[in-house]
């Protein structure tokens, strides 16, 4: 399994490093001690006030802007001015380009082809190279293809316990990938009795398994917050163990209950439309 999922629209890789919930100082020493690692992609926002902190780690961490894939997103309440909050990240993260650039959110009152035809701007201008969407249902990402734009990723909660099956089966016809976060549902996975089990058959952590267990689909990257050197180092060595699950292991994760939804603000699309 490659350790990067290519498509004609990006070179992405398998596994990155959220940072929502970082801030300071603690964040750009995570970004510094991932790279140090050999993690290779990094994940931002606007909306997690974080960006100057991401774009110290990067730069202090000595790598050529070239070998570092970094994500960034615009909020929901700022789709009519894209451009300008995209302009404001790169300043932040001190950059001038984005590898990919998301629409965070779809608002109440999303003017869906007006955000896209932005966002395909800022790729045409080089401000990022490739732009996506995140939180978008699969009657909402079908209405964005249909505009043209070249939708690269979509980012949404996924784990062992949330089915995303209606969008995979969408994102790997298009070509998109499908970023998840919240891999390990908020920790909950990490201390779940059934996946321990798995754990222990293979000498490792649970929550190794249930990132495993994403990392080895097609068509997925994973990004996890992981703050220090050890969950940094634990999260890296799930892409080995991907490929050492058994049919055995992934039936049972497979069986479990896939219903659990954790990230669902009020501001949320209907995720069934």
């Amino acid at each position: 399994m490659s350790d990067r999922i290519t498509t004609p629209r990006l070179s992405i890789p398998r596994l990155g490093l959220g940072t929502w919930r970082l801030s300071g100082a603690q964040c750009q020493a995570s970004v510094e001690s991932a790279l140090a690692m050999g993690y290779r992609a990094v994940d931002t926002a606007e909306m997690y006030k974080n960006e100057e902190a991401v774009g110290a780690g990067i730069k202090a961490s000595g790598l050529p802007r070239g070998d570092v894939f970094l994500t960034s997103k615009v909020w929901w309440e700022n789709l009519g001015r894209i451009r300008q909050h995209c302009e404001a990240s790169l300043e932040r993260l001190g950059t001038g380009y984005l590898d990919l650039y998301l629409i965070h959110w779809p608002s109440p009152e999303l003017d869906l082809p007006r955000a896209l035809h932005d966002l395909a701007r800022l790729r045409e201008d080089g401000l990022a190279r490739a732009v996506g969407v995140a939180n978008f249902p699969a009657g909402l990402l079908k209405r964005a293809i249909e505009t043209g734009v070249p939708i690269a990723a979509n980012q949404v909660e996924y784990h062992a316990l949330l089915s995303q099956d209606r969008l995979l089966g969408i994102t790997r016809a298009q070509d998109i990938v499908l970023t998840a976060y919240a891999p390990l549902a908020q920790g909950r996975l990490a201390s779940d009795p059934r996946i321990q089990a798995i754990a222990g058959r293979h000498g490792v952590t649970a929550a190794q398994v249930a990132l495993a267990w994403l990392l080895r689909q097609e068509g997925v990257n994973v990004i996890p917050k992981a703050t220090g050197p050890e969950s940094q180092k634990a999260n890296l060595e799930a892409l080995d163990l991907a490929g050492r699950l058994t049919d055995a292991d992934v039936a049972e994760i497979d069986a479990l209950p896939k219903d659990q939804r954790f990230v669902n603000p009020a501001f949320a699309p209907d995720w069934n439309a």
